[in-house]
Order: C-alpha cells, then sequence, then structure tokens
C-alpha cells in the first residue's frame, strides 16, 4: 500500500494522507487582505494532509513582496478566517505560514519610507523585492540596504510573531508555521555572512540561533507547541545568503535545539527547484539522526520520489509546491495515476480574479471538456 495516501498523527491533528501543500507566494492580494478568491483557492486544495498557506507579513515592516496577505491587522484575521471556514467546511486542515523577509525588502514598502532592518547593515547580494518603482507601478527591484535592528528591537519583532500567532488561532488556522528559511529575517541571524553582531544574537552558533529559538518559545508559549511548526533552509543561498566556516555544525546545531523542543514539525526547504542550492546528500539523513519529530521536506519531489522518502523513513510528510498550482485535485491524481498540468509561469505569481489561480479544472473537469 502506498504510504503517501496513508493517515499521520500531526501532534493530534489527524491527517488523511501524507501529501502537504507547500507555502506559495501568489500575490494576489491586491489590498493584502485575504479575499473570497483566497479562500476558494485553498478550500479546492483541501484533500492535502495538511495545507501550509503562503507566507503572511507579521507587520509592515515584515513585508517585501507588493499583494501579500499579512497576519497583523483586524481586517485581515476577518479575511483569514473566511479562508480557514472554506477549508474546514470541505474537511481540510491548515497552517499559516508567519514571514518577516529582515532585509528582502524595499523602502517602498516600509512604514514611513525607512530601511528594512536585518541582523546587519549589510545588503544581500541579488535581493529582489516586488515593490513600487520610482514610476510609482509594480516592479522586480533590489532591495534597498538594511539597517541592524538594535539588541532591544529583536523582542519587537518576535513579539509581532507572537501577536500574528494568536491572530491566526482566533481565525480558525490549526496552527502556524514559522517562516526561518530562504533568506528571510531569521536565516540572515543564523548564517554567520550575513549576521555581523557583537551582542548576544551574533557570533557563536548559540547566539546566532537565540533569536529564531526566543521565537519558537514564545509562539509555542501562546498557542501550544503542538501548534507550532517552523520552515529551514540548511545550506540555502537564496536572495543573498551565503557559505560560511561553520555551516554544516550550525544547522545541526539547530536540528539539536528543534529536538529538545518539539515543534509540531520542523519543515526542510531544498531550494533546487527555485534557483537556490541543494542540501548536500548526507545531510537530510545527519539531521534526521539528531531531530527525531515530524519532519517535512520539500524540493521537486515526484509521487515516486515522495513514496521513497516514505519507505525510507526519511520523512513523515512530504510538501508539493508548483504541482498544486495547476492541479487543484493533486492528492486524487497522484492516487489514481491520472495525468498531472504544469502551470504556465506567468500564472506563479500576481494577477487578479480566477485565471490563473482558481480557474484550473479538477481532472474530471478536465476530462469532461475533452469528451466534449
Amino acid at each position: 500500500m502506498s504510504r503517501l495516501f496513508t493517515p499521520y498523527d500531526l501532534a493530534g491533528l489527524s491527517l488523511p494522507n501524507r501529501v502537504v501543500m507547500a507555502p506559495m507566494t501568489r500575490s494576489r492580494a491586491e489590498t493584502g487582505v485575504p479575499d473570497d478568491q483566497t479562500a476558494l483557492y485553498y478550500a479546492q486544495r483541501a484533500d492535502a494532509g495538511l495545507l501550509i498557506t503562503e507566507g503572511a507579513p507579521v507587520s509592515p515592516e515584515g513585508n517585501g513582496y507588493l499583494y501579500t496577505p499579512g497576519i497583523y491587522t483586524d481586517a485581515q484575521e476577518a479575511g483569514w478566517a473566511q479562508v480557514t471556514q472554506a477549508v474546514h467546511d470541505r474537511g481540510g486542515r491548515i497552517f499559516v505560514q508567519l514571514w518577516h523577509v529582515g532585509r528582502v525588502s524595499h523602502t517602498s514598502l516600509q512604514p514611513g519610507g525607512g530601511a528594512p532592518v536585518s541582523a546587519s547593515a549589510q545588503r544581500g547580494a541579488g535581493a529582489f523585492s516586488f515593490a513600487l518603482g520610482p514610476d510609482g507601478q509594480p516592479a522586480q527591484l533590489p532591495a534597498s540596504a538594511p539597517r541592524a535592528l538594535e539588541t532591544e528591537e529583536v523582542a519587537r519583532v518576535t513579539a509581532d510573531f507572537v501577536s500574528a500567532a494568536r491572530r491566526a488561532l482566533r481565525a480558525g488556522f490549526d496552527g502556524v508555521e514559522i517562516h526561518g528559511a530562504n533568506g528571510y529575517l531569521f536565516e540572515q541571524f543564523i548564517n554567520a555572512g550575513s549576521n555581523r553582531r557583537t551582542d548576544r544574537y551574533g557570533g557563536s552558533i548559540g547566539n546566532r540561533l537565540r533569536f529564531l529559538m526566543e521565537t519558537i518559545d514564545a509562539v509555542a508559549a501562546e498557542i501550544g507547541t503542538e501548534r507550532t511548526g517552523v520552515r529551514i533552509s540548511p545550506f540555502g543561498r537564496l536572495s543573498g545568503m551565503a557559505g560560511y566556516d561553520d555551516e554544516a555544525e550550525t544547522w545541526l546545531a539547530v536540528a539539536a535545539a528543534l529536538e529538545v523542543r518539539r515543534p509540531a514539525y520542523v519543515h526542510l526547504s531544498d531550494q533546487l527547484t527555485i534557483g537556490g542550492a541543494a542540501m548536500p546528500d548526507r545531510f537530510p539523513a545527519q539531521f534526521r539522526k539528531t531531530f527525531t519529530g515530524t519532519l517535512i521536506a520539500a524540493g521537486g519531489f515526484t509521487p515516486e520520489t515522495a513514496e521513497q522518502a516514505l519507505k525510507d523513513g526519511a520523512l513523515d510528510l512530504v510538501a508539493f509546491g508548483r504541482p498544486f498550482i495547476a492541479n487543484p485535485d493533486l492528492v486524487a491524481r497522484m492516487r489514481n495515476g491520472w495525468s498531472i498540468n504544469t502551470a504556465p509561469r506567468e500564472a506563479f505569481y500576481g494577477g487578479a480574479g480566477a485565471a490563473g489561480y482558481t480557474d484550473f479544472p479538477t481532472w474530471e473537469e478536465q476530462k469532461d471538456r475533452t469528451d466534449d
């Protein structure tokens, strides 16, 4: 029997299968508030064992991309409540990804036009933000030069995550995923190249991990460990992340720190399919030996490679991203061996209304159209 379609107990939350819909930025929320189309989009995909939403900024400061739905205002909370209701009405389970981009932002998106914040006042080489150009039009722009967070400001950012987690539960989410991956704020602190601090958040491995671990602890204290997941991207190279001397040791220290905390899950992001770097071949097995809780990974899986990873015991759940864009019924397609559509690249980000978002057919709808 295929393990991919067997149930799983996620810290007390019963999943009907082991397929996870990975978080994917879609830049569809023109006002920054989830709307009817957002609710329909996630509800269409509710057959996944677990849905993880696109990154939701925890504050205006945490935003680096236009049209991303945040989770820091009452209107946003109400919009997400509409989403969770639609998903739950279809029997689904959904976590929201809590996001702060740090230096991967632009002054046009920041409160008062200020500089983005980061671990250090160091720009990420090749980092881009989807922001407003000098002509006021949306554009991919080089991220603005950041300023370093003051030591006493770090707790303020942690408090933003706690507040967002509180809103998430009020909105009906089953849990939250803290976004510590892909070159964003937490990774800017973890990476010894982007973290040049000399206070308690810089220098040693333990100091560089402190911000993420303090935030995990604070969120878990607010909403429960069983509702708190975390995403990381060991050896990531997106948005100016570079290698450093104790990199492998750092990520194994992350595994050890998370083993003590036992979050609902750890979600590994392998960046090979999104323009970054693959994790070293042996690293996932090393991580698995240290962190023994629920482990998810995303990174170009097929039904066959996902099945093998589950059978080998390398993973407990497998996340799929892009295939969910053009296949709202992806789980049924994989279970039945039906054809899987490929979304055109122009459908990945942006747009308005249903086109390229909620108008992709299920296999049955597609078959009926072909038969006609």
